[in-house]
Order: structure tokens, then C-alpha cells, then sequence
């Protein structure tokens, strides 16, 4: 599966990680949706490195998907830290 894959399957799974950690973010949507995308390529990216586990091979895998919104939600968790506590202080 190749970078357009990645950025397709973290378009959804910046949605499901917004669906699984709902509330309001600083950015909205869009910002949650490219947060996605990041944290799709991290989460494939240290499922390959850590647990050896080839998640570029299938786009339907469940281990891509897993590792994928694994990692949408662990970008989105630093995101609104970082970011809430920015707006929090104003």
C-alpha cells in the first residue's frame, strides 16, 4: 500500500478517532481530519518498526486499521493537550 493509501485510510481514521473522542477541538474538523493522516503514518510506521508487524501489504487488514486509528488517537490526545491548553489560557 502505497502513501495515497495511507493518506485515504487516514482520512477515515481521523473520523473514527473524532467519533471515538468527541468534544470540541481547536481547529475543527479539518484539523482532526489531517491530524488522521498523521497519525495513520505514525501508527503504521511504529507497528512496522516495534511489533514487526507489515502493515503496508493490505489496505483492508485488520492491523492496518487498528494501527492506523491507534495512531489518529494518540496525535489527536497530544493535539488537544497541546492546543487546549493554549486556547484555555486566553
Amino acid at each position: 500500500m502505497g502513501i495515497i493509501g495511507w493518506v485515504l485510510l487516514g482520512l477515515v481514521a481521523g473520523v473514527i478517532a473524532k467519533a471515538i473522542m468527541p468534544g470540541d477541538d481547536p481547529g475543527g474538523i479539518v484539523v482532526t481530519i489531517l491530524l488522521g493522516i498523521v497519525g495513520a503514518l505514525i501508527g503504521g510506521f511504529l507497528a512496522n518498526a516495534l511489533l514487526g508487524r507489515d502493515v503496508n501489504e493490505e489496505f483492508f487488514d485488520l492491523a492496518t486499521w487498528v494501527s492506523a486509528i491507534v495512531g489518529a488517537l494518540v496525535v489527536l490526545a497530544i493535539y488537544r493537550v497541546v492546543a487546549g491548553g493554549r486556547y484555555a489560557r486566553r
